[in-house]
């Protein structure tokens, strides 16, 4: 017995042990797993990886994303697809942010306009957004769609019809109900007469006794049915009056909620009359009425059409043959709000006093395009749009624009515009100006008395030399300012002639004279374009006043070398610069800096002269995951492909956004 308790006792020991051991076993696997990633993810090991990705890279600069070790997750998928968007091309500048560049045209932020029929568009910081018109479904047989417009709607049959019906429906009339309370009584009274011819048959009959017995039972029995029947008579007439009554309640009732309907819904009791039409005479031949806008696009006029229309609000005639516009134009458009003269031929000598001055709704004037010597007198105060570019404009002087307090956009570009025939107070009445073009005309310096209104400013093409300490004083609100294709030099800057300014973000300096990055630039800066100088050198430390910091830095067709960049060149846009345009320089290696930019997402240094990529000059082995560069242009150097380090480009996102060729030949 002893015996046999020992031995189950040892066999439990045995089988503990045993289980025991298999329960060690999966986290020694775990183990033993762990140690193999960690293998995997060594220097050793990746080093493969590198020499695969050199190898994709070299065989297309368009090499697409490797398929092993990926995660076929929806999610993982829709991320790689991000990265494949669309590139940087310049045209991010100049612009306030926030706004949208539409067409050459410069939309504000939240701007709706309609680019063609049926599509709205909306400018969303920066961001186009279009959506087409949505109709609500037509439940009549027959449809059309009227000119202008983008919903079909009922025809005018079916219309009318739905509305007779409407009309013709009316209370149930009252001779209806007497006639048959009516018909009930008629009913009653013929089965009463015929239970009284009955019974006088049975009184005719022979052979039965006690005649005046029955005779007497049957007076008796006859007097009780003519008791019953006049109860009941007058039950079915008190029944008959309380059901009249009730239904003559109801019938007012029903009128009461007829003519609530009808006084909400405004609906006439009968058809309304149609007043006769307005005689307006024929539009001229080609031109056509769509959703109150008149439009004679290039239909060879001479003069304005008399038109007599007060609902129009927009009218267009751009591309004609008009050369003067009388008093009397527009009186039959008293509710214009929208004029376009665009590409005519008015002279200011062919515009009468009272012309436009009647138009006491308009808001917006194109006459772009002109034989205009002068702006014309007169102008509505309700104008909020002017557009006078491409014509002969020669002076502007302190009352030409003085009833304008209400004006938003001023385009003058294209003119003969200068300091000396600009008045310095010409600008000074626009209160609420905030974008100003003129472009192409021929000012040496900045325009004085800008109004402190305004954000954005554009001067391009023009001769301006200098840009002196007053000229941006009283602009506080300025955004943009655009000064491309001048005569700019670096030293002509004065030291505090945008410095301080608290909202300017944008500035164009491109083809101008400048031979280095300028200094004392706007703190606020965000976008600086300077393409098409001769820039030789970035002075130390430019950049570093700068708070949040530059973002956009475009240095491209310049002469740009390695003893021009260094290290300090870029101090102060480490974490916030996004784009770095290089392209078109002397440059023989990757800048100095680079691979500390830590917000860097686009990177352009094809066209210069660079031959090797050492392994660190863009990437930082240590850092990889942290790096936010998505594309590098590095075509047309002297790079051997062959001779790139594996670890050159590990810390871009996507493969395919590494262009390499073509390279040039030695």
């Amino acid at each position: 017995m002893k015996f046999a308790s020992l031995f189950l006792f040892f066999l439990l020991i045995i089988l503990q042990t045993d289980f025991g051991q298999n329960d060690e076993n999966p986290g020694k696997q775990r183990k033993k797993c762990n140690r193999r990633l960690k293998k995997i993810s060594s220097p050793m090991h990746r080093s493969s990886r590198q020499l695969r990705i050199q190898q994709i890279m070299m065989v297309t600069p368009a090499a697409k994303l490797p398929m092993d070790n990926l995660d076929y997750s929806a999610e993982k998928f829709e991320s790689f697809l991000s990265f494949l968007g669309v590139e940087s091309r310049y045209n991010v500048l100049p612009g306030k942010k926030g706004h949208c560049l539409v067409n050459g045209m410069t939309m504000y932020n939240k701007a709706v306009w309609s680019p063609e029929l049926c599509t709205t568009c909306l400018c969303s910081n920066g961001r186009v957004l279009c959506d087409k018109t949505m109709c609500h479904p037509q439940r009549c047989p027959k449809t059309i769609t009227p000119e202008g417009e983008c919903c079909p709607v009922c025809s005018d049959t079916e219309q009318r019809e739905t509305t007779n019906l409407l009309h013709t429906q009316r209370p149930p009339p009252r001779v209806e109900m007497d006639q048959a309370l009516r018909k009930e009584e008629l009913q009653f009274e013929e089965s009463n007469e015929e239970i009284k011819e009955n019974e006088d048959r049975k009184k005719k009959i022979p052979g039965t006794g006690d005649g005046e017995k029955l005779t007497t039972e049957r007076q008796s029995r006859e007097g009780a049915e003519q008791r019953l029947a006049e109860e009941g008579r007058q039950t079915h007439h008190h029944g008959s009056t309380a059901r009249q009554e009730e239904e003559e309640n109801e019938e007012e009732d029903y009128k009461d909620e007829y003519e609530t309907i009808r006084d909400i819904f405004r609906i006439p009791p009968r058809l309304p009359v149609p007043a006769p039409p307005r005689s307006m005479p024929p539009l001229p031949s080609g031109c056509s009425l769509s959703y109150r806008t008149i439009s004679c696009n290039s239909v060879n006029l001479t003069q304005i059409p008399p038109l007599t229309a007060p609902e129009v609000t927009s009218l267009e005639l751009p591309g004609n043959s008009i050369i003067s516009i009388p008093d009397e134009a527009f009186n039959g458009l008293p509710n214009l709000e929208r004029l376009d003269l665009s590409k005519n031929n008015i002279t200011s000598s062919g515009i009468g006093p009272n012309a436009l001055k009647l138009l006491k709704k308009l808001m917006y004037l194109n006459m772009d395009g002109n034989n205009l010597a002068e702006i014309p007198s007169e102008l509505p105060s309700t104008l909020e749009e002017l557009k006078i570019n491409e014509n002969n404009l020669r002076a502007i002087d302190e009352e030409t624009l003085s009833d304008l307090n209400q004006l938003v956009t001023l385009e003058l570009e294209g003119n003969n515009l200068s300091e000396t025939n600009v008045n310095p107070l010409a600008f000074k009445p626009l209160k609420s100006l905030s974008y100003l073009r003129l472009g192409r005309n021929k000012f040496r310096i900045i325009p004085q008395g800008l109004p402190t209104s305004l954000e954005e400013l554009y001067l391009e093409n023009n001769q301006i030399e200098e840009i002196t300490e007053i000229c941006f004083n009283h602009t506080r609100n300025i955004n943009v300012i655009v000064l491309c294709y001048n005569k700019i030099e670096e030293n002509r800057i004065a030291p505090l002639a945008w410095i301080n300014q608290e909202n300017l973000e944008s500035i164009d300096l491109s083809y101008n004279k400048l031979y280095q990055v300028p200094s004392y630039l706007p703190k606020s800066l965000l976008h600086l374009v300077l393409l098409g100088n001769k820039i030789e050198r970035i002075p130390g430390y430019v950049f570093g006043h700068m708070q949040p910091g530059l973002e956009y830095l475009y240095l491209s067709f310049n002469k740009l070398s390695d003893d021009g960049v260094d290290r300090v060149s870029f101090y102060g846009v480490y974490h916030s610069l996004r784009e770095l345009f290089l392209d078109y320089n002397d440059l023989k290696s990757i800048p100095p800096g680079v691979q500390e930019m830590k917000a860097l997402h686009f990177l352009r240094l094809n066209n210069n002269k660079i031959r090797n990529i050492l392994p660190e000059q863009i990437c930082s082995t240590e850092e990889d995951d942290d790096s936010t560069l998505e594309y590098l242009h590095l075509e047309n150097n002297y790079i051997k492909t062959g001779e790139i380090s594996p670890y050159a480009f590990s810390c871009i996102r996507s493969y395919s956004s590494i262009i390499l060729k073509p390279q040039n030949i030695n």
